[in-house]
């Protein structure tokens, strides 16, 4: 069933403020064959043009890779917000708590979220602002705590950092709070894997983590990142994929982008990576699970 996708989208996702980011990039291929390609190439996208992309113009029988963390850490400690009352008991409602907290931050940011008195605890925030509840009680590491999907990402060699990490090159929390405001909006209208489960058609968001694209292409987790044109190809040839055209320099999220759509209609028909071993019907829907993790 998972191989009747006829596109495959990769989205590289930002988190940062404002309305229009050069972190987003939007790349698509077809089952068919072909290279992968950008989506409105030298555009500059905001948040909410991604949102109304996937829920008006992205072409049917998408799979689409978006490249944020889906959910925060929940088997850890047994909750997303341990000793908080208002703690959602699954991820859809972690969702619409954050859409609600931040109503009023423009372009789908998470501002508001972060900066919010008992939210706060959670988060290493700038400035050595790092909340009491930042790490588990018995962490074995100091990055934050971890989803379980996070934890299959580090055996396979990748370096994940915890959704809760808002400081430095490393941070993924707002990509991932903005994500939900997304996801949230998506609720009803586009499935979200494994949230909800895989329908037998229609198109699908999945998350991606763009590093594992990029070690299955031949890069190192610490050379994931891809900055010329002849990199990205050497990446794509090893994918079995047509390369693109040209040549010189490509900033990382577009390649970023173009590698993980051509990652996906790859692997879009692995039935393991739809059942990874580790993912308990409980953990889809508190924490849910990156794709192609195992």
């Amino acid at each position: 069933m998972s191989g009747r996708f006829e596109h495959f989208a990769a989205i590289d996702w930002s988190g940062a403020a404002g309305e229009r980011h050069k972190g987003l990039a939007l790349a698509i291929c077809e089952a068919e064959g072909g290279p992968p390609r950008l989506v409105r190439p030298g555009h500059r996208w905001s948040r909410d043009e991604v949102l109304r992309w996937l829920l008006e113009e992205m072409p049917a029988e998408t799979l689409v890779g978006l490249d944020l963390g889906a959910s925060l850490p929940f088997a850890d400690c047994g909750g997303f917000f341990p000793r908080w009352d208002e703690s959602p008991a699954h991820a859809r409602a972690l969702w619409a708590m954050v859409d609600r907290i931040c109503r009023d931050d423009p372009h789908l940011a998470a501002t508001s979220f972060v900066d919010h008195a008992d939210a706060s605890r959670f988060f290493r925030r700038h400035g050595g602002r790092e909340g009491a509840r930042f790490h588990a009680p018995d962490a074995a590491h100091r990055r934050g705590r971890f989803r379980v999907t996070e934890a299959a990402q580090a055996a396979m060699g990748c370096k994940p950092y915890s959704n809760f990490n808002l400081v430095g090159a490393a941070q993924v929390g707002k990509s991932s709070l903005t994500g939900m405001r997304v996801l949230h909006r998506l609720a009803g209208r586009l499935p979200v894997w494994p949230f909800d489960p895989l329908p037998e058609r229609g198109s699908v968001v999945v998350e991606i983590y763009t590093a594992i694209a990029a070690m299955e292409g031949g890069r190192t987790p610490g050379r994931s990142k891809m900055k010329t044109i002849g990199e990205l190809n050497d990446a794509l040839g090893k994918l079995d994929s047509p390369l693109v055209s040209g040549g010189g320099p490509i900033d990382d999220h577009s390649a970023d982008a173009l590698l993980t759509a051509a990652w996906l209609r790859m692997s879009a028909r692995r039935e393991e990576l739809w059942h990874p071993p580790a993912m308990t019907p409980e953990i889809a829907a508190t924490e849910g699970w990156t794709f192609g993790a195992r």
